[in-house]
């Protein structure tokens, strides 16, 4: 290809030499990503050029996205893996699978996990021979599918000769990944490269007028130059006021030139997304063109080429693609898409036929309208559901019927709504009537769920699911109860509680026999209107049932239920089928919030070694997908962990959000470290407020500060709502906590006694030493050392053995005002290493390969090798034998 002026790369030094260390790290292996940003003809497909030249020894991917495409999924991860799915057998059937259902070769739902670690091992699989460069053109308007997978890709490769470069205008799909905005030219390097375009005399007053016009653009520099005329020469011609305007308007002004026949040829080459040379060919020969004469007429416009007819169909920048498509009268674009879905193989690619047709059409048509849905379907089993709702929307618009005209917009809402599209989605409600109940609720719920994650509406959440849940009492009084149940739980969440439970009030009676549903909705309304006693009654035999549907809908409801009544039993099963279920599925949104769950869970159970598992696995994911961590589980492991530098750097780093779950954690870290004042403060805050769960844990907390700073009548308060709390759920997690916060409160010995007998459980080891240690401290107090010492022994050799260091160094202070000295806490192996490396260790103790830790942590294999030698530096070890032999990491 002859070299452009645009590929004249003046004033662009500085990222040459970025693009060139990243080519060099990526040669010593160390991979690394960069998104090139910028406004159209800014350079960045000058320097991608230039990048194609520099990249010598590399194997080079490339891949564009496209206008017409952004909804098919998967379909620029296809098109860059292309000249590597060879190789595809080399990967675990699991990852070979997921790719070919991504790329339509197989048939099932791909899981994005799989599909983003499978893309990782085909390009290691590659990167053995040479380094690779992937790069990748118009990444805004990159499909989200391949967004999605490509911005893993490029946090995943840092230990491999792998570099990735993306060029895209803002916004792209690509904010969270290192980029480089690339500003226009100075005066200097734009007279010069002004200079280069126009070798012969210019007016000084027009170069004058073409800088000022172009401000600072290389691509609109050359265009204005290569435009204005004779006329423009002479100083007279004006252009429009944007730089991308004043660029399409140069192509629209090269377009015009072309014969009819020749500018129908390019106007099918725009409107068909995938440049396939047959299939313009093909559509060109319906159309009557004579394609060969055609196409040899565009070249001709200048010496630069608007449209490439090669082995691809390309444009020679995506604004001339852009230009061709509006430059056409909207009669021509309809003739081109249809002649393009005449010749689109409808077995083979039957949704591209769909999107043709439906841009062929000048009016709702029901036949394509059912297409499109058949496609958004199709879409929706591959796991494109941004694609899903575009073809739903489309759809709709076809539609002539119009209840199912409100369907398909509502079906298209939703769609919008799981990838994001917020405010797609609530335009979209705007076209919905409200005439049917059943479709006016549906629509409620949904701006009920914008509300939530938007954080920002007229109406609280609340207020959309409510009025849904009163449009349903009279049509669908099972449905209405769910509404007032998700409402409900929406107000646990984010506060307004009393006000929902109030209108709940309302809820149509409950069918017979009562659902599972209808029984937790009847308990939470009894737990505010008449507490938890009346509650528990009606909660304790669903939440005894952990295979129960509702909890399988609703987990996070379930794992509230279970902390409110002190049912340990109940709070980790959930979390393990929550897990479980996530794990099923595959939903990078539930496997999360299982993990969370089952990690803090853990936590209370005293196995901090497995929970550092189950959150270094919730971090990769969420670092995997771009999504922010759960925090909480973190939180709980700080607190009964103690050490107060490592508490006190997470708890101010948390969203503000979470203020409540950070002064419970700030109340046990404090209770640890013996500061009862901090702890009585932190705790009387997360009580006061009343958040269920929350609340809940904080109450032995405040019982125990306020006890150890005099605050006699703040602490019986707290230990009658405890005790409200544990009565009602009858478990002995609550009976034995409660026991020991009746024992301060009251300093009888057999209260003491009977919350070590209820806590004789290895679940509940946490507590138990809890309990052992207080009892330890109340007998020193009553000169009673000899037995003091034995149970404080017995509370500073659990305390130690868990990790619970600051209770633990409260247990030696203890032991030695009553003349015993301590022994010291042997250091674990786990105490040097960081969280995702205690991870990576506990899963090569148990024999996982690099390969296998690399899938189950969205790693490279490299980088799963680079963190072993760390830990083994750490640790003073040798080999992966050594490591397995170390009975504190498994």
């Amino acid at each position: 290809m002859p070299e452009r002026f645009t590929d004249v790369l003046i004033g662009r030094q500085d990222e040459i030499r970025r693009l060139d260390a990243l080519l060099q790290a990526a040669r010593e292996g160390r991979g690394g990503a960069l998104v090139l940003r910028g406004e159209p003809g800014i350079g960045k497909s000058a320097l991608l050029r230039h990048l194609d030249r520099a990249a010598t020894g590399f194997l080079v991917m490339r891949a564009s996205g496209a206008e017409f495409e952004m909804e098919l999924p998967f379909a620029a991860l296809h098109q860059l893996l292309a000249p590597v799915t060879g190789r595809l057998r080399a990967l675990p059937a699991p990852h070979r699978k997921a790719l070919e259902i991504a790329f339509g070769l197989d048939t099932g739902t791909p899981d994005p996990f799989l599909v983003g670690i499978a893309s990782l091992g085909l390009l290691v699989e590659t990167v053995g021979e040479r380094p690779l460069l992937c790069v990748v053109d118009d990444a805004q308007w990159l499909d989200q599918a391949s967004a999605k997978a490509l911005a893993f890709l490029a946090r995943r490769v840092s230990a491999e000769s792998i570099a990735l470069v993306f060029a895209a205008r803002e916004p792209s799909r690509l904010p969270e990944l290192p980029g480089h905005s690339l500003q226009g030219l100075g005066e200097a390097d734009a007279r010069a490269l002004l200079a280069a375009a126009i070798r012969a005399p210019l007016d000084e007053r027009v170069r004058d007028r073409i800088l000022a016009e172009a401000r600072g653009n290389p691509l609109a520099l050359v265009e204005l130059s290569r435009t204005a005329g004779r006329a423009g020469m002479a100083g007279g011609f004006a252009q429009p006021d944007s730089v991308p305007g004043v660029i399409e308007q140069s192509f629209r002004s090269r377009l015009e030139l072309l014969p009819p026949a020749a500018r129908l040829l390019v106007t099918v080459a725009a409107a068909d997304p995938i440049g396939d040379p047959g299939l313009l060919w093909r559509a060109a020969e319906l159309l009557g063109i004579d394609a060969a004469a055609a196409a040899e007429s565009v070249p001709l416009v200048e010496s630069v080429p608007l449209v490439e007819f090669g082995t691809r169909i390309r444009f020679s920048h995506p604004l001339a693609r852009s230009a061709a498509y509006r430059a056409a009268a909207p009669e021509e674009r309809r003739r081109a898409h249809e002649a393009l879905a005449a010749v689109t193989d409808p077995v083979a690619d039957p949704d591209r036929r769909a999107w043709h047709r439906a841009e062929a059409s000048a009016g709702p048509d029901e036949q394509v309208a059912a297409e499109l849905e058949a496609s958004a379907t199709r879409a929706r089993e591959r796991g494109g559901v941004a694609a899903a709702a575009a073809f739903l929307e489309r759809s709709a618009a076809l539609t002539i019927d119009q209840d199912l005209r409100v369907e398909r917009a509502l079906a298209a809402a939703w769609a919008k709504l799981s990838v994001g599209d917020f405010d797609e989605a609530a335009d979209l409600l705007t076209t919905v009537p409200t005439d049917d109940p059943s479709q006016a609720a549906r629509a409620d719920l949904l701006r009920g769920r914008l509300s939530f994650v938007r954080r920002r509406g007229d109406e609280g959440p609340t207020a959309h699911l409510l009025r849904a849940a009163a449009r349903l009492a009279a049509i669908d009084p099972p449905w209405s109860r769910e509404c007032y149940l998700d409402a409900i739980e929406m107000g646990l969440l984010i506060g307004g509680l009393d006000h929902v439970v109030e209108a709940a009030g309302q809820a149509p009676p409950s069918g017979e026999p009562a659902s599972s549903a209808d029984t937790v909705l009847t308990g939470l309304i009894s737990l505010v209107s008449r507490g938890h006693r009346a509650a528990g009654d009606i909660l304790r035999p669903v939440l005894g049932d952990l295979d129960d549907e509702v909890w399988a809908r609703r987990p996070s409801l379930g794992f509230m239920m279970a902390v409110e009544l002190w049912d340990f039993g109940a709070l980790s099963g959930i979390a393990t089928r929550a897990v479980a279920a996530g794990r099923e599925s595959g939903s990078f949104h539930a496997l999360p919030i299982g993990l969370a769950m089952q990690a803090a869970a853990t936590v209370h159970a005293g196995d901090f070694g497995a929970a550092m598992e189950l959150i270094s696995e919730e971090e990769a994911i969420a670092d995997a997908t771009g999504a922010a961590p759960l925090v909480y589980p973190r939180l709980h492991l700080a607190a009964l962990r103690g050490r107060r530098e490592d508490a006190v750097e997470l708890f101010a780093s948390v969203d503000p959000r979470m203020s409540l779950s950070v002064q419970w954690a700030t109340a046990v870290l404090s209770n640890g470290l013996a500061d009862y004042p901090a702890a009585l403060k932190a705790a009387k805050q997360a009580v006061e407020y009343g958040a269920v769960g929350t609340a809940g844990l904080a109450l032995p907390e405040l019982v125990e500060a306020a006890v150890r700073c005099g605050e006699t009548e703040v602490a019986a308060e707290a230990l009658a709502s405890l005790r409200e709390r544990t009565r009602a759920g009858r478990h002995v997690w609550g009976l034995g906590v409660e026991a020991y916060a009746r024992a301060l409160v009251t300093e009888d010995e057999s209260a003491y006694q009977e919350a070590i007998g209820l806590l004789d459980d290895s679940a509940l080891v946490v507590y138990r030493a809890r309990a052992h240690l207080l009892y330890g401290e109340w007998l020193r107090r009553q000169g009673r050392r000899r037995d003091a010492r034995s149970a404080l022994r017995l509370a500073h050799e659990s305390l130690s053995d868990l990790g619970m260091e600051a209770f633990a160094e409260r247990a030696v202070g203890e032991l030695r005002a009553t003349g015993e000295q301590a022994r010291s806490r042997t250091s674990k192996a786990s105490d040097r290493l960081t969280m995702q490396e205690v991870h990576i260790a506990r899963l090569v103790a148990d024999g996982a390969t690099s390969k296998e830790v690399a899938a189950k942590l969205f790693l490279s294999p490299r980088t799963v090798d680079a963190h072993l030698r760390n830990i083994f530096r750490k640790l003073g070890l040798t080999s992966r034998r050594q490591l397995r032999d170390l009975p504190d990491i498994r």
